[in-house]
């Protein structure tokens, strides 16, 4: 089968692997007929993530269609379509059992990071009865890929960590797929400002046809400034950093209002420094996750209702065979206007 593979820090290449076989009771080979290429594939890419060894075939997220089941999956059967989550999870663990599935003790994020993963023609997932989840009949196929990671990561992360409340100000740092995802399920909780900050026009611009209040360009002044203009000079309530590097977070530092809520998205690749000597009195809460996925059955059922309608993050589409095209437009979203990238079998 075809695979993207990862060769090393700044090395990819598509190669033909052979097709995942059953290895446990517990396992599932999903045959992949959507994917997607995630922010973290990129870090992966840069060597942030050295957990990740050369020859892992990349990918977390994608739906497709059961092909094989091991004797202990009770839940799925060959022709079942499904949706694969990001975060595999054995459901009994002690983490899972605090709904804490990434860091499940057998499982948590290990698709495409210590095991192949989605961006190839099949896939295994382990835990299958507990990490797959079944489209319902006459779902659109290619909104459910954007729930795999990127809606449940800004929801779960950005949203629920940073206590998005009805009436809040909200600052998203990072108008990319996962801070627009935390744009669009903030406005469940009603806040009353949703400012979005970015270096992107073109992102920003979407940013406002998905709810924004307001959009400030950190690149043109000075955005601490800006955010303080339009909160009267108090601050933000919640400040979500959805970047990972440390100029952005820093910035939420500068934004933050007293008893606020900075909660981390980004995946952070360096140290960033924490100024103590300006929060330690102001009641500040700094929040890290990484998604548990814990919340993507009632996403499932939002998208089912057209509450939100998350295929509007897909701005390409690539066929397998043409990844590569697809990373180097990934890679230079703002060269490219591009969101998200489909990914076709």
């Amino acid at each position: 089968m075809k695979a993207l593979v990862y060769q090393g820090p700044g090395k990819k290449a598509l190669e033909d692997r052979s097709k995942p076989r059953i290895l446990d009771a517990t396992d599932a080979i999903v045959k992949v007929t959507k994917t997607t290429i995630c922010g973290t594939d990129l870090h992966i890419l840069k060597g942030d993530v050295p957990t990740c060894q050369p020859g892992t075939i990349l990918g977390h997220e994608g739906v497709g269609v059961i092909e094989e089941v091991g004797d202990g999956v009770s839940a799925f059967r060959k022709g079942d379509a499904v949706l694969i989550s990001c975060i595999s999870a054995c459901g009994k663990c002690d983490f899972c059992r605090r709904g804490m599935y990434s860091h499940c003790t057998t499982g948590g994020w290990i698709l495409g990071h210590t095991i192949d993963g989605t961006q190839a023609e099949y896939v295994r997932i382990p835990h299958a009865d507990t990490s797959l989840h079944r489209i319902p009949a006459g779902m659109d196929a290619e909104a459910l890929v954007m729930l795999s990671d990127i809606l449940p990561t800004g929801f779960e992360c950005g949203v629920l960590n940073g206590k998005v409340q009805p009436g809040c100000s909200v600052a998203i740092v990072g108008a990319g797929p996962v801070g627009l995802a935390a744009l669009l399920t903030a406005q469940f909780f009603s806040p009353a400002e949703l400012i979005m900050i970015d270096l992107d026009d073109n992102r920003l611009e979407v940013a406002r046809t998905f709810g924004a209040t307001n959009t400030v360009n950190s690149g043109k002044g000075n955005p601490v400034d800006a955010v303080m203009e339009l909160t009267g000079g108090r601050g933000v309530d919640v400040a979500i950093e959805a970047v990972g590097i440390p100029a952005t977070f820093n910035l939420c530092e500068d934004i933050i209002g007293p008893g606020g809520t900075i909660a981390n998205v980004g995946v952070h690749g360096a140290k960033v420094d924490l100024h103590l000597e300006k929060l330690w009195a102001h009641n500040i809460t700094i929040t890290t996750r990484l998604v548990d996925t814990v919340t993507t059955p009632m996403l499932l059922k939002t998208v089912q209702a057209k509450r939100i309608d998350p295929q509007q993050l897909i701005t390409h589409r690539f066929s397998l065979d043409n990844i590569l095209d697809a990373y180097d437009t990934f890679g230079k979203a703002a060269e490219h206007n591009a969101l998200k990238v489909l990914i076709e079998n």
